[in-house]
C-alpha cells in the first residue's frame, strides 16, 4: 500500500519522535517558514512541551534554563538566517558551563547558499568554536536506509550533549519547499511510515577505576602536607558531592574555600564550622597570607567568582590540582599542577576510602585555627558594617532576601554586582536553597530568559538582577506572561553600570558617567507595568521581607525594584574590606 507524504514531514517526525522517546521533554520555538517541518512534528508529539518565543535570543536561554534544571537536553528550533546567529549568546555560555542543549537550525537547500536568496546565510558549523558535535543532516532522504541513519544523528546528538561531552550539539536541516505537511511530494510504503524509535543504553556507565588509581596517586601529598585548602568555585553538583568534600575536609582538617555558587554555603548545620565564606576578604591580609600560604590545594567547580582569590592563586607556591568530570581547565593563572578527568563524587570517595585505609587520623591543627580566625574577624565586621544598617543598600540586599526567603527556594543570581556581592556578604546558613547562575561566560544578556526557563520548572524561584540586564532581556516578558510562570524577579537599580565605580578609572576621566555607568533614566515600573506583570517598589527592609513573602507562592511574574547609589555602596564595600584588613594584619602581626 503507498501512502503520500512530505518528505519534509516524515524527515522531521522521525527525529522527533527519536529524541522524544530518548527522553527529551521539552522544546523552544521561534516561527519562521522554513522551520515548519520541525515546528509541526514538534506540535504532533505529546511527550514533547513546547514554549513559543518570538525572539530567538530570549528562547535559547530559557531553553538553557530548563536544561540547568532538568539535565535533560534541551530542544531548540529555529529557523534560517540571522535567526540562527541569534541564538549563539546561549550557546556560548552552554559550552562553557556544559548544558545540555540540542540545537536544530533549518536552511535553505544547498543549491540556493551563496546566490542571495533571501534569509539566506552560510550555517555550515556556525557555531564550531562552542559546540560539543555538529552535524549538516544533507536534504530529508525518505528511504528506509536514510531515515534510519536520521535516527541514529538523533541518538548521537542526544548521548554527546547529555552523557558522553555535556554541552551543546547543532544539527542543521536543510528543506526545500514545499515545507507544509499537506503538500506531499512523494509516495511511500506504509512500512516505512511506521518506522519505530530505535532502543538505545541512556545511562553514562561510571568507570570507578580512574578515581581509584587517581586518589592513590594524590593521597601521598596529603597525607604529608598538614596545610592545605579545599577550594570550591562555582558548580552545581549534588548534595551527594557536597557531603563528600565535607566529609573529606573533617578528615584532612583542610578548610573549605566556598565561593558563593558552590552550594557549599547552604544547609550547613552548627557543627560544620570548616566552611569560609569570607576567604575573598581574608586575602586582603598581607599579614595572613605571608604566613599561610598553602602547601596543597584541591579545587572543585570553576574559576572562583572573586579576583582577590584568582590574585591569591596566582601568587601561591602551593601544589594545586583541579578535579571535574571532564578534566576541564579551569586555571587562568595557569599555574595548577594537574588536571583530574574523573567524577568529582567517585574521587571524594576513593581518596576518603584510601586515607582511611592508611589510618590517616589528624586532629585540629593551628592551621585551620587560624583560617576559622580570620573568617570570625571578617564575620563580625560584616555584622556591624553590612548586615546591621538600618537602610538598603547593594552589598546587604543579598542577605536580606536571603533571610527572607524559606528553605526550598530556588534562586537565579545576575552578573556583574549581584553575583559578586552574593559572593563577599553571603554567610553559611542552615536553610536549604539551590543557586543558579550563568557564569559561563558571565554575560548580561539572557539573565531573565534563563531564570524564566528555571522557573517553568522549578516552581518557586527568585532572579536577583541589575537594571542593565534586566533592560537587556525585556523581550523575555512575554514569556512570563503567556505561560504564568511564578518568577519574583529583583531589579537592583543604581541607574547604569554600577559596578564599573569600582574600576580604577572611575573618577580618573573626564566624562565618566557617560562611557562607562551609562545612566538610562528610564522608568522600570512602567515598562514592567506596560506588560501588564505585577510591580512592587521596595523602599526599606521592612517591606522588602513583607513583599517577598507575598509574591513567593504566586502563579505570576512579580518584578521588585530597589534603588540604590552605586557610589556610595562602593563606599561602604571599600569601608568594610579595608577593616577586615586592618583587623586581621594586627591579629597575625608578622
Amino acid at each position: 500500500m503507498k501512502l503520500k507524504v512530505n518528505r519534509n514531514t516524515l524527515w522531521s517526525k522521525i527525529f522527533i519522535d527519536q529524541l522524544a522517546h530518548l527522553g527529551v521533554k521539552y522544546a523552544c520555538i521561534s516561527p519562521g517558514s522554513r522551520s515548519t517541518p520541525l515546528t509541526y512534528a514538534i506540535s504532533q508529539n505529546k511527550k514533547i512541551k513546547s514554549y513559543i518565543h518570538f525572539d530567538e535570543r530570549s528562547s535559547a536561554f530559557f531553553g538553557l534554563g530548563i536544561a540547568k534544571v532538568t539535565r535533560i537536553p534541551g530542544l531548540i528550533i529555529t529557523t534560517s538566517g540571522t535567526a540562527v546567529a541569534e541564538l549563539f549568546p546561549a550557546i556560548i555560555e552552554a559550552y562553557q558551563q556544559r548544558v545540555p542543549l540540542i540545537i536544530c537550525t533549518a536552511d535553505r537547500p544547498p543549491e540556493l547558499i551563496g546566490t542571495g536568496a533571501n534569509q539566506t546565510i552560510n550555517q555550515h558549523n556556525i557555531y564550531k568554536n562552542h559546540i560539543r558535535w555538529f552535524r549538516d543532516l544533507g536534504l530529508p532522504s525518505i528511504s528506509e536506509t536514510g531515515l534510519r541513519h536520521l535516527q541514529r544523528m538523533a541518538i548521537k546528538a542526544f548521548k554527546i550533549s547529555s552523557l558522553e561531552d555535556i554541552g551543546p550539539v547543532h544539527l542543521n536541516f536543510p528543506f526545500r519547499k514545499p515545507l507544509e505537511h499537506f503538500s506531499y511530494t512523494d509516495e511511500i510504503n506504509k512500512k516505512i511510515f511506521t518506522i519505530k524509535p530505535q532502543r538505545v543504553l541512556k545511562e553514562r556507565i561510571e568507570n570507578l577505576r580512574p578515581s581509584t588509581q587517581l586518589a592513590a596517586k594524590l593521597a601521598p601529598d596529603l597525607i604529608k602536607y598538614e596545610r592545605g585548602i579545599i577550594l570550591v568555585g562555582p558548580m552545581d553538583y549534588d548534595h551527594e558531592v557536597i557531603k563528600r568534600v565535607k566529609q573529606l575536609s573533617s578528615m584532612l582538617k583542610y578548610p573549605i574555600i566556598a565561593d558563593g555558587l558552590s552550594q557549599l554555603r547552604i544547609g550547613n548545620s552548627n557543627k560544620e564550622k570548616n566552611i569560609l565564606s569570607n576567604f575573598n576578604a581574608i586575602v586582603k591580609s598581607e599579614n595572613f597570607i605571608q604566613k599561610h600560604d598553602p602547601e596543597i590545594i584541591i579545587q572543585y567547580g570553576r574559576t572562583p567568582t572573586s579576583s582577590a582569590i584568582e590574585h591569591f592563586l596566582e601568587n601561591t607556591k602551593a601544589k594545586r590540582y583541579l578535579i571535574n568530570s571532564f578534566g576541564d581547565n579551569f586555571d587562568p593563572t595557569r599555574n595548577a599542577k594537574a588536571v583530574f578527568a574523573v567524577s568529582p563524587k567517585n574521587f571524594c570517595h576513593s581518596l576518603f576510602d584510601y586515607l582511611s585505609d592508611v589510618g590517616l587520623k589528624r586532629t585540629s591543627t593551628i592551621w585551620l585555627k587560624d583560617y576559622l580566625k580570620g573568617e570570625a574577624v571578617c564575620n563580625s565586621s560584616k555584622i556591624k558594617l553590612i548586615e546591621k544598617a538600618n537602610y538598603l543598600h547593594e552589598p546587604n540586599i543579598i542577605t536580606e532576601v536571603l533571610n527572607s526567603l524559606p528553605s526550598g527556594n530556588n534562586i537565579f543570581i545576575g552578573n556583574s554586582l549581584p553575583v559578586r556581592d552574593l559572593d563577599n556578604f553571603m554567610s553559611s546558613t542552615s536553610k536549604n536553597f539551590k543557586i543558579y547562575f550563568n557564569r559561563g561566560v558571565s554575560g548580561i544578556d539572557g539573565v531573565t530568559s534563563t531564570a524564566l526557563g528555571i522557573a517553568s520548572r522549578n516552581k518557586k524561584a527568585i532572579l536577583i538582577t541589575g537594571d542593565l540586564s534586566f533592560l537587556y532581556d525585556l523581550n523575555a516578558l512575554p514569556i512570563a506572561v503567556k505561560y504564568s510562570i511564578p518568577l519574583t524577579i529583583l531589579v537592583i537599580n543604581n541607574n547604569g553600570g554600577g559596578i564599573f565605580q569600582s574600576l580604577p578609572i572611575s573618577g580618573k576621566v573626564n566624562r565618566f558617567n557617560e562611557f562607562f555607568v551609562t545612566p538610562h533614566n528610564l522608568e522600570i515600573s512602567r515598562l514592567v507595568k506596560s506588560f501588564g506583570i505585577d510591580y512592587h517598589l521596595i523602599s526599606n527592609k521592612r517591606k522588602l521581607r513583607s513583599v517577598i513573602n507575598k509574591v513567593l507562592n504566586k502563579n505570576y511574574t512579580s518584578v521588585l525594584e530597589i534603588k540604590t547609589d552605586a557610589v556610595k555602596s562602593v563606599e561602604l564595600r571599600n569601608r568594610y574590606f579595608n577593616e577586615v584588613r586592618k583587623k586581621i594584619n594586627k591579629e597575625f602581626s608578622v
